[in-house]
């Protein structure tokens, strides 16, 4: 569930996305030590088998469920944690450090907005219908997904000696996102207090505007917004060297507890 992968300086914490895991992260483990202690975190229902059977993890898929799993974590370390979250992650970022804002030092979330309200997967339904249980050759999983969000998902599934096994349920894992549309998560930005920075995609999954207009509304002590050209969803995928840059001049210019200080704001 959590992996300790080294660093120098405080904790940094990568929250993946919606049927992501923590392995996801892998790439950006080697830039990012030079910034903290990094650790990578399976996310609940997302953590794949145990003799062959996927683990079961109780009903709970609310947003509040996923925060508080993240807060037990924090409330191990000795001093606040940087947040890195794509997507679901990134959601679950800012609420967390909205809840807990002694426990969070700084944030990065990374296309996700606040407001889903009266969406649902039902325009996806039918291709998720079509997953199987356990793809047999990596070539039928980029063929289905693409070569980026195919690499994605290699790195999420279980693997198994006859191939790759879905890592949670896809009915589970529709209902995380159907709760999204239930709601907003508005009132949770405006709470955080600490700095942020927004990385959109040119070709977003977000409702596109609302993460700049996150980035004026936010009390924080700044808050940073790019968008990066040519980019979709996975942006630490697509651009990797555009998704580094941002976050490595953003980490570098933190205060040592990140709070009241005004940085050098992008928007």
């Amino acid at each position: 569930m959590l992996v300790d992968h080294g660093g120098d300086g405080g904790p940094i914490l990568l929250l993946h996305g919606l049927m992501g895991r923590g392995r996801t992260w892998l790439p950006c483990l080697p830039w990012l030590r030079r910034h903290g202690r990094v650790h990578t975190y399976d996310a609940p229902h997302h953590r794949g088998t145990s003799s062959g059977r996927i683990v079961a993890e109780g009903g709970a898929i609310t947003t509040e469920a996923f925060v508080n799993d993240i807060a037990t974590i924090l409330a191990e370390w000795q001093e606040p944690a940087i947040l890195i979250g794509h997507s679901m992650g990134g959601l679950h970022a800012w609420c967390t450090a909205a809840e807990h804002p002694d426990a969070v030092r700084a944030i990065v979330v990374e296309d996700m907005c606040p407001d889903y309200r009266g969406r649902t997967t039902q325009p996806w339904d039918a291709w998720f219908a079509s997953w199987p249980t356990e793809f047999t050759d990596e070539n039928e999983v980029l063929d289905m997904f693409g070569p980026v969000a195919g690499r994605y998902f290699l790195d999420s599934f279980d693997r198994t000696a006859t191939g790759w096994r879905l890592h949670g349920h896809i009915a589970t894992w529709r209902a995380i996102a159907n709760h999204w549309g239930t709601r907003d998560y508005w009132r949770q930005w405006e709470d955080v207090r600490c700095p942020a920075l927004l990385v959109e995609g040119e070709h977003t999954l977000t409702i596109p505007g609302q993460m700049s207009d996150m980035a004026s509304v936010q009390r924080a002590s700044w808050t940073d917004y790019l968008k990066v050209p040519g980019a979709g969803h996975l942006i630490h995928d697509e651009a990797p060297d555009e998704y580094r840059g941002a976050v490595e001049a953003f980490l570098s210019a933190l205060p040592a507890r990140g709070r009241g200080v005004s940085g050098p704001g992008w928007r």
